[in-house]
């Protein structure tokens, strides 16, 4: 039997425990830099939205061409660089010079974006570089970096008394 670990992070707002869950799984959410997103083209209309989020919190934004340009057409300012396919400079050699402070990544199924998905996820890995692969953990993150500039510890008895004296509430 194999563990995997577990965390939890507890907060009064979902992106308060969300950021103490990510703290606790040992990823940091940067407070400013370049985020860099790649995404397939079906997740382009939610990545816009995303990507919004980001630079209302004060991130700037890099691209593959694609990404980048549906970015762009939302009227957003962005940074294109090459895929790793396409050759230097690439978003790899980013991360490697540490100008990547966030990535978002999903992947289309051909055997190219599985290749460079999986070069960007272990150069990410080695800079310590929080990444994200599905649109939902890109969100949270932005949830959390919006409402959570401030932490507060629980102690975890007081948040079941307060539980505990909800449901009787509700049940009265």
């Amino acid at each position: 039997m194999k563990s995997t670990g577990e965390v939890m992070g507890v907060g009064t707002t979902f992106g308060e425990a969300f950021v103490k869950s990510q703290l606790a799984a040992g990823d940091r959410l940067p407070e400013s830099g370049k985020v860099f997103i790649s995404v397939r083209d079906a997740d382009k209309p939610s990545a816009v939205a995303i990507a919004h989020d980001l630079v209302a919190l004060g991130f700037q934004l890099v691209a593959t061409r694609g990404t980048a340009s549906a970015l762009a057409a939302d009227g957003l300012a962005v940074l294109p660089i090459n895929k790793v396919a396409e050759g230097r400079p690439h978003v790899v050699d980013m991360i490697k010079n540490g100008d990547v402070a966030l990535i978002l990544n999903t992947v289309e199924e051909s055997r190219t974006a599985v290749r460079d998905s999986y070069a960007i996820r272990r150069a990410a890995l080695q800079a310590r570089i929080t990444l994200y692969t599905t649109l939902a953990g890109a969100r949270a993150a932005c949830t959390g970096m919006q409402q959570s500039r401030v932490m507060t510890a629980y102690d975890v008895q007081g948040l079941h008394r307060r539980i505990a004296a909800a449901a009787a509430a509700v049940a009265a």
